[in-house]
């Protein structure tokens, strides 16, 4: 089936704003926990901004979900880009600026509000697309971090010295403008209106939702991926720095990550619609795997890139195919309740890894780290292969 104009449009918007967004988050990745570094009174704490942002995500995203639940996408999507992206690189620029630690903190506190909405895009996706085109929105949506791969890390880099009074502060200064930019494309956005009253009066508990097999599996696919994915990836800068690497081969080491992270986006969901997402997930179990193998093997330029492009697949697979499995458990009356619960649950986890990274790194050394990836990994493996086999077995009785 073709896709209509005005889906297309949306879906644009979407993947433009994810962009931008993409290009905040990337910075704050390659960037926040080095200057974290600088500014910290105890090298423990190098990566507690990173770990403020996915704070300020976990605090803000079910309550987001319910705010747009209430007000629309488009209104939600433009209050956490002007409170969140405007505000909190803003306020991270000023914390550089004074050199204080814990107002760069709030700052990064901030960019987190900006995610916990913008999060959200990737739904909204769903919410403007056909179903035969849902998946593949999901993944163009998603594939806005592709241009975010390589402007993440030069914003970054070569933004630093922009003003001489705040070294490090102009990659903050552009996240605000990029942020107010985006204000101006989502005032474009045209969302369906959310289901009415009466549709919602009619929505199961949330405890019916949950025990479906699909919905814990689909939690535990976005969930677990993504901690594990954000430990990994907040250590690498520190670990580099801390093997001799240049600021350039950090750069270059994030940029290829964030490109393996988005680049499949634009035929994951080719490969869940033809194979079908538990596949697509238990591939990317197995990058995963291997991606903590590679790091553990050794602590070489060629290591660290083979482990983080591996490490930004495996993500991929299981993110996107989590995110679409999430879509076909529940109506659209329950959709505000289930997605602020799933992404709730997913930033729990990615606050607790981004905070754990600068002290696993420092206690246990980057090879260490990376093996003790390997249990949660596998316990994803396990839960999807039971779901698959649930599947076929209700299937058989059925035929």
């Amino acid at each position: 089936m073709a896709t209509l104009p005005h889906e297309r449009a949306n879906v644009a918007i979407l993947v433009t704003s994810q962009t931008l967004f993409m290009i905040a988050m990337v910075t704050v990745m390659t960037l926040s926990g080095m200057v974290g570094q600088q500014l910290s009174p105890d090298p423990a704490l190098a990566t507690l901004p990173i770990a403020m942002t996915m704070l300020g995500t976990v605090a803000s995203t079910l309550p987001a979900s319910l705010f747009m639940k209430r007000v629309g996408r488009r209104l939600g999507f433009i209050t956490g880009a002007i409170l969140g992206g405007v505000g909190g690189g803003l306020v991270s620029f000023v914390g550089i600026a004074l050199g204080s630690f814990w107002l760069f903190c709030a700052g990064n506190l901030l960019l987190g509000l900006y995610q916990g909405f913008a999060m959200y895009y990737r739904f909204a996706a769903v919410d403007v697309a056909s179903p035969a085109f849902r998946s593949r929105a999901i993944s163009f949506v998603m594939a806005g971090g592709v241009v975010a791969a390589f402007l993440g890390p030069w914003n970054a880099s070569a933004a630093q010295h922009w003003i001489a009074a705040a070294p490090a502060g102009g990659p903050y200064l552009v996240i605000a403008l990029l942020a107010l930019v985006a204000v101006g494309l989502l005032s474009w956005l045209r969302v369906p209106a959310s289901p009415t009253a009466q549709a919602v009066d009619v929505a199961r508990s949330l405890a019916e939702i949950a025990a479906q097999p699909s919905f814990r599996v689909a939690l535990l696919a976005g969930a677990i991926g993504y901690a594990v994915m954000i430990l990994v990836m907040t250590a690498t800068p520190l670990a580099m720095r801390a093997h001799g690497f240049s600021m350039g081969q950090v750069v270059f080491i994030m940029q290829s990550h964030v490109l393996g992270m988005f680049a499949p986006s634009f035929f994951t969901g080719g490969l869940i619609a033809r194979f079908g997402v538990d596949r697509v997930v238990l591939a990317g179990t197995a990058l995963l795997a291997a991606a903590a193998l590679v790091a553990a093997s050794g602590a070489g330029l060629v290591n660290f890139w083979l482990a983080l492009v591996l490490l930004g697949v495996g993500w991929n697979f299981l993110f996107i195919g989590g995110s679409a499995l999430l879509s076909t458990v529940h109506s659209a009356a329950e959709r505000g309740k289930v997605q602020g619960v799933n992404d709730l649950v997913i930033f729990a986890l990615v606050a607790i890894g981004s905070l754990l990274a600068g002290q696993l790194l420092h206690r246990l050394g980057w090879e260490a780290l990376n093996l003790a990836m390997l249990p949660p990994v596998l316990l994803v493996a396990l839960a999807t292969l039971w779901w698959r086999q649930r599947r076929v077995a209700t299937a058989s009785r059925q035929a």
